[in-house]
């Protein structure tokens, strides 16, 4: 049965624990500065709080109104500026384009099909250079693979192992 993140979101403040090691690695290395990043299905913003503290301009998206509620109430704590908004990243638009992309651990709760659809919309919010940052089921990693070489620009990777895909846009 699926997680119902808004019920635990309500009853496990900080519920998913730590950012992503594998997010923060990248980031660690990463060397622009005041970059925009999209945080995809951010929960209560393990992710984007971190990379927000880095200087960069985060826009955080959930489904879930407590999620996105815990990320508000840290970030004005912390005096950092963090866009955020509830939506279905199935419906997700922005006139927004984004130096990196993340998505974790996001894109399996929804039907292969639709998985394969918001990435597509994802992709349309890059720009050159952008940086997508995937984690996700294993299982998914090779359809994923296949609509970025179906799509009009090339993808880079730069990482790929244990269920994170990490390209750039070339």
């Amino acid at each position: 049965m699926a997680t119902n993140y808004e019920d635990f979101y309500r009853e496990n403040r900080h519920g998913l624990g730590e950012p992503t090691k594998e997010f923060v690695a990248f980031f660690d290395d990463y060397e622009k500065e005041n970059a925009t990043v999209l945080d995809v299905g951010c929960g209560q913003g393990r992710d984007a709080l971190f990379i927000a503290r880095l200087g960069h301009a985060v826009t955080a998206i959930d489904l879930s109104p407590s999620g996105i509620r815990d990320l508000q109430v840290d970030a004005v704590s912390e005096g950092l500026a963090i866009k955020s908004e509830v939506v279905d990243i199935r419906a997700f638009e922005s006139e927004d384009r984004f130096d990196v992309i993340l998505i974790d651990r996001t894109l399996h709760m929804l039907a292969p099909d639709e998985r394969i659809a918001v990435l597509k919309n994802l992709l349309s919010l890059s720009k050159p250079k952008t940086h997508l940052l995937i984690a996700d089921e294993r299982s998914n990693i090779p359809a994923f693979k296949t609509a970025l070489d179906a799509s009009e620009w090339d993808w880079i990777s730069t990482l790929e192992r244990r269920g994170f895909l990490f390209v750039q846009r070339g």
